[in-house]
């Protein structure tokens, strides 16, 4: 079964960056979408807000919030993604969760824990 730990979040001022990793381990044969989504303050699961998402083609998408700020990458062991986050702002505070999106539609969504990115003004 696969499983997503995300790392790397923290608190830093306006301007500044973070990398966020999401590890995947578990054995599948799934072939997924990695996505990562953000949840803000107050806001419920059903409004997490998409960020970023690379598919297995290695296309790639951004929120229009975030481009040119934010790249999203694979590492070379193809078991951990990347969110480089540069130029943050407070807008971007959110606990932020990377999910594997199924591309076979008996396969289960899977989604990390989370981790916690604070900016100050």
């Amino acid at each position: 079964q696969l499983q997503l730990v995300e790392s790397g979040g923290g608190s830093v001022q306006a301007g500044g960056s973070l990398r966020l990793s999401c590890a995947a381990s578990g054995y599948t044969w799934c072939n997924y979408d990695m996505n990562w989504y953000r949840q803000a303050p107050g806001r419920e699961r059903e409004e997490r807000e998409f960020v970023s998402s690379i598919d297995s083609n290695g296309s790639i998408r951004y929120a229009d919030s975030v481009k040119g700020r934010f790249t999203i990458s694979q590492g070379n062991a193809k078991n951990t993604w990347y969110l480089q986050m540069n130029s943050l702002n407070p807008e971007d505070t959110a606990m932020y969760y990377c999910e594997a999106d199924p591309l076979q539609s008996f396969c289960p969504s899977t989604w990390g824990q989370g981790t916690q990115v604070t900016v100050s003004s």
